[in-house]
């Protein structure tokens, strides 16, 4: 009764300390390990103990661990071990390397997570509780008996030391009983009666490695998620839909926009086509063009080459000719942004007369205006006047 109670209170413990720990999502393939273990094996059944000679009759034994961590406490894996043919507890000497083997299914606790909770990542010392049963198979000579079976179950510690500052690898000191459920492993045994008896079993104490394989979230072990409360997510939902109503704000202003500077690409099309007297255009005081820019931008789009081509075109009529170029900005926005805006459009208009046309740069004056009030609409503003005289 007392082990069911200490296996209650664990339980318990284990979801208590998972239900306050929230883990990233894992993939199938995330937290596997793999372990190589080995050490040594002694009887501990009676004719061991009578003969005084439990270390000497003691073997070596290697095996190998395959393991898929589920939680940060909970783990499933299989196992294979092999004890190597240095001396006999039965009597009868087994031909080969290996005269016993032992492959199983565990399951894993952690101790400290279950208990503590687990802290984000693997700490530096852990302790695991150890269950498993398997397949319990002993190699005789086929000249004095067939090959023993029985079924066999496990229970033990691991003593973990995660290292690394990804805690990629861990070393472990793993103590363990093996009881030999049907009493020995002998052919003619497997399916008898079970029982737990310490004189059919085995004591091993192994040391291990244990290498864990890199995970879908970037490190070897669990994540611990952040949790987001309500109210934190409905005030990120209103920046987004927030954002969203200015992105569709600004793309109905766009093309709004668009479908303006391309009639004014027409019309300053068809005034180009019209035939001029190139010796009477800078002495008119009406010599002026627009160049108009998006919002908040002092990018020289495509369609607004045309009416800078046409400044280029009588400077060059006219070497005498200058230009003065004076860019404002709409009222959107801050009085400093805008100021400093203007200026940009100037400057903008400017390069292109000088980088693209060949017009030298003493001929181009450029001037920020801040925020214009020229035309009564108010995204119309967002331009560069170009002015030409002698």
């Amino acid at each position: 009764m007392k082990k069911y109670i200490i296996a209650a209170v664990l339980a318990v413990a284990a979801l208590g300390a998972q239900a306050a720990t929230t883990v990233e999502g894992s993939k199938f393939t995330d937290n596997w390990s793999v372990t190589l273990k080995g050490g040594g094996v002694m009887s501990t059944g009676i004719a061991s103990h009578r003969s005084y000679r439990p270390l000497l009759e003691s073997r070596g034994i290697i095996g190998l661990e395959l393991r898929k961590q589920l939680t940060p406490v909970f783990g499933l894996g299989a196992e294979g071990e092999w004890t190597f043919n240095t001396s006999s507890w039965t009597g009868i000497v087994s031909p080969n390397v290996f005269d016993h083997q032992y492959v199983g299914v565990f399951g894993t606790v952690n101790l400290m997570n279950a208990i503590g909770g687990y802290k984000g990542e693997p700490r530096l010392f852990e302790i695991e509780a150890v269950a498993g049963t398997g397949w319990l198979h002993a190699y005789y000579p086929k000249s004095i008996m067939d090959d023993g079976n029985s079924w066999a179950t496990k229970v033990g510690l691991n003593f973990n030391f995660n290292l690394g500052e990804k805690k990629a690898w861990t070393l472990a000191l793993k103590p363990a009983m093996l009881f030999n459920m049907n009493g020995s492993p002998e052919a003619n045994v497997l399916g008898y009666s079970a029982e737990y008896n310490v004189n059919h079993g085995y004591f091993e104490l192994e040391a291990g490695v244990t290498y864990h394989f890199g995970n879908s979230n970037g490190t070897h072990h669990f994540v611990i998620v952040r949790p987001y409360d309500q109210a934190e997510i409905d005030a990120l939902n209103a920046q987004i839909n927030d954002l969203r109503a200015q992105i569709d704000a600004n793309t109905a202003n766009s093309a709004a926009l668009v479908n303006k500077l391309n009639d004014l690409k027409a019309q300053l099309d068809a005034c180009n086509r019209r035939p001029a007297a190139v010796e009477n255009v800078v002495n008119e005081l009406n010599n002026i063009y627009y160049v108009f820019f998006n919002f908040s931008s002092a990018t020289v789009q495509a369609n607004q080459q045309p009416n800078i081509a046409m400044v280029a075109d009588q400077l060059k009529a006219n070497s005498n000719a200058k230009v003065t170029v004076k860019g404002y900005a709409s009222k959107d926005g801050s009085l400093s942004f805008n100021e400093k805006l203007a200026q940009r459009r100037a400057d903008a208009v400017k390069k292109e007369l000088v980088k693209r046309y060949g017009i030298d740069a003493n001929r181009v004056n450029a001037e920020g205006q801040g925020i214009g009030s020229l035309f009564q609409e108010n995204s119309w503003n967002r331009c560069a006047v170009c002015t030409i005289a002698e």
